[in-house]
């Protein structure tokens, strides 16, 4: 008798999923299968997406193929979507030429990477220990702490710049230590501007890992470091990839920053600004500067596809079970 009621009872409770009603009214059905009324109101919202995606792409394109386009073709009112003549002249000036003399490309290269690359390791490591303080303890002053981190968000660099200069000066008198004219200097801001949204960033992330999963590590004996780096660091590697992209991306682009703090040193200057000398007095060379901007994109997007695979979240579910 149980088990012919365990047969039955799939026929009959199963809903109906062929024949014309099915589609109609039942949920399985509405799921499964979209109306051709519902596909067609959906069109705008492609055409939007696909508008959007032109419009913030054009740029990009329009950048590289001027790369390519001889003097001739650059200027001329008849623009085309293609470079008639392909030339890599001007990414040959950029490489090989000297803007300024004694100091290549690749020098104002090297001096980007370490100045980008150290403020993103510097900024990733001091923003995740700040952010498990505020995330996992209690102390005084922590709610004004959080807030002072809100509010300095809101001020733009810029506006600092005539303190943090001042600031510099006074420090580099002190200490013996040259902050200005430097990248030592320059690392040093890049890190401490880009704290304050990676400590909030990152403090969201590590309030989500449970506590259950330290606790249980202490009780095997475990030890604070080791629960830091064993436990809290892999499960927080997606908002830790997220900080750093948005550091090396404040980092990598600054130009008002570094012209100040570096002055005329030109032989730490970074890659932005290199830029600035091909806006001349008589006129703008417009080939080697889109040469240099898209050799300047290049690193950001190969920093992109290195850490795209982190960029994930909910590595934390299912890890504690209720």
């Amino acid at each position: 008798m149980t088990a012919t009621d365990n047969t039955t009872r799939p026929a009959t409770d199963r809903p109906a999923t062929g024949g014309a009603g099915a589609g109609a009214t039942g949920r399985s059905g509405r799921v499964r299968r979209r109306s051709p009324a519902r596909r067609l109101r959906s069109v705008p919202l492609y055409l939007a997406g696909v508008a959007v995606f032109l419009f913030s792409v054009f740029p990009v394109y329009w950048m590289v193929i001027t790369a390519f386009k001889p003097v001739g073709e650059i200027f001329t009112r008849d623009q085309t979507v293609l470079p008639k003549a392909p030339t890599t002249e001007h990414f040959d000036r950029v490489l090989n030429g000297q803007l300024i003399p004694g100091v290549n490309f690749w020098q104002f290269l090297g001096n980007s990477l370490f100045v980008t690359v150290s403020a993103v390791a510097m900024g990733a490591f001091l923003s995740l220990l700040a952010a498990v303080a505020v995330a996992r303890f209690r102390f005084r002053l922590r709610t004004t702490f959080i807030i002072l981190l809100m509010v300095i968000q809101m001020v733009p660099m810029e506006a600092m710049i005539i303190s943090i200069f001042i600031n510099f000066r006074h420090l580099s008198d002190i200490s013996g230590v040259e902050l200005l004219g430097n990248l030592s200097g320059l690392l040093v801001v890049y890190t401490a501007v880009s704290l304050p949204i990676t400590i909030m960033m990152l403090r969201g992330f590590v309030a989500a890992v449970p506590k259950e999963l330290e606790e249980a590590a202490a009780i095997d004996g475990a030890g604070p470091w080791t629960v830091f780096w064993r436990i809290l660091m892999p499960l927080v590697a997606p908002g830790l990839v997220a900080a750093s992209i948005f550091a090396f991306i404040t980092a990598w682009n600054e130009f008002i920053v570094a012209l100040t703090f570096l002055g005329r040193s030109t032989d730490h200057y970074t890659l932005p600004l290199t830029l600035s000398y091909y806006f001349g007095r008589f006129g703008t060379e417009w080939g080697p500067i889109m040469a240099a901007s898209t050799l300047l994109t290049i690193p950001v997007m190969l920093f992109f596809l290195f850490v795209q695979r982190r960029m994930v979240s909910g590595l934390t579910m299912g890890a504690v079970k209720g």
